[in-house]
């Protein structure tokens, strides 16, 4: 366990590396930007690059950056002028909201879809499902977006294309449609991945053998099947939903949400480098906590992987 936590930690510290100094390979000057046009002059530029700290040595920058993210201080927004802090927590409850919406869809579908084709492998009902799947992979996100706003928004009026809604449910109704768009990929991966893991189990002694005990093949496919193959697919899934987070950049983009996406989209185009580092740091910190906790569960899921472990 120390181990796993002293890889996480090392892990997190060269990312910090990577984010922070990956800005001074980037094209543009961010102080032409806070000069918002106005014509340079050589004591406006001094006062910028002293107020933002950019007048200081990289590795000096980097110390005084990690320290304040340390203390809760992600720096300033160099185009709203607020604290990073404050910018991204006005907009992270709309893009949990939408993370998790498409995440429930997610595991509901992709399960469903993967569950049925397994079931009736060889079958009519698995070709079409494996045919719907293939059709819905070659779908981008932002591909889906405009087709579910033409439909869905335009044409028959039964959702709003865009914005976010006042309160919890006019939220949920205003999300709907993006949930559904930042879906369609991901429903695909899970659905694909479930119906593998579980035409394996069907073929293990242990399930045959469980048929000729004369258990009902639902409870062949709860006991026997779902549950073994349930660890694949808690591995590929939990990443899978940690990357929504970056995916909902071009649903929000697509739809007008205020969200962490759309924030980050807006940030790189004006090089607002403290807020892309904070968003690109939280991104992969929720990556590095959702494998541990896959870590963690591993076990619970599948005894047999604790055994292993520690027979090695």
């Amino acid at each position: 366990m120390a181990g796993k936590l002293g890889s996480l930690l090392l892990t997190l510290w060269i990312v910090t590396l990577l984010v922070f100094f990956c800005r001074f390979l980037v094209p543009g000057d961010p102080v032409r930007f806070l000069l918002r046009g106005r014509r340079p002059n050589p004591d406006a530029i001094k006062a910028i690059t002293e107020q933002y700290g950019l007048n200081l040595p990289p590795w000096q920058q980097y110390v005084n950056w990690v320290t304040g993210m340390l203390h809760g201080d992600f720096g300033w927004s160099l185009q709203y002028r607020q604290p990073v802090s404050t910018v991204i927590a006005s907009r992270m409850p709309t893009t949990v909201m939408l993370v998790a919406m498409a995440a429930v869809l997610i595991v509901v579908l992709g399960l469903l879809a993967g569950i049925l084709a397994a079931s009736k492998r060889g079958k009519p009902a698995d070709r079409v499902t494996l045919i719907a799947l293939t059709i819905l992979s070659a779908i981008p996100s932002f591909v889906g977006s405009i087709v579910l706003i033409a439909i869905f928004a335009v044409e028959l009026g039964w959702f709003p294309s865009f914005g976010t809604g006042q309160g919890f449910f006019d939220m949920i109704y205003h999300l709907t449609l993006p949930a559904l768009a930042l879906t369609i990929v991901f429903v695909v991966i899970v659905g694909k991945v479930t119906r593998s893991a579980m035409v394996e189990q069907y073929g293990r002694e242990h399930v045959e053998v469980a048929r000729s005990r004369g258990l009902s093949r639902g409870a062949v496919v709860r006991r026997h099947v779902f549950r073994n193959a349930l660890r694949p697919i808690v591995t590929v899934g939990g990443p899978l939903i940690a990357g929504l987070l970056v995916a909902t950049s071009i649903v929000e983009t697509a739809f007008g949400i205020s969200g962490i996406g759309n924030l980050l989209v807006q940030s790189v185009d004006r090089l607002d480098f403290p807020v892309v580092q904070a968003i690109v740091l939280l991104v992969v910190t929720a990556f590095l906590v959702v494998n541990a906790i896959i870590d963690i569960l591993e076990p619970l899921i599948d005894p047999r992987s604790a055994a292993g472990a520690s027979a090695r």
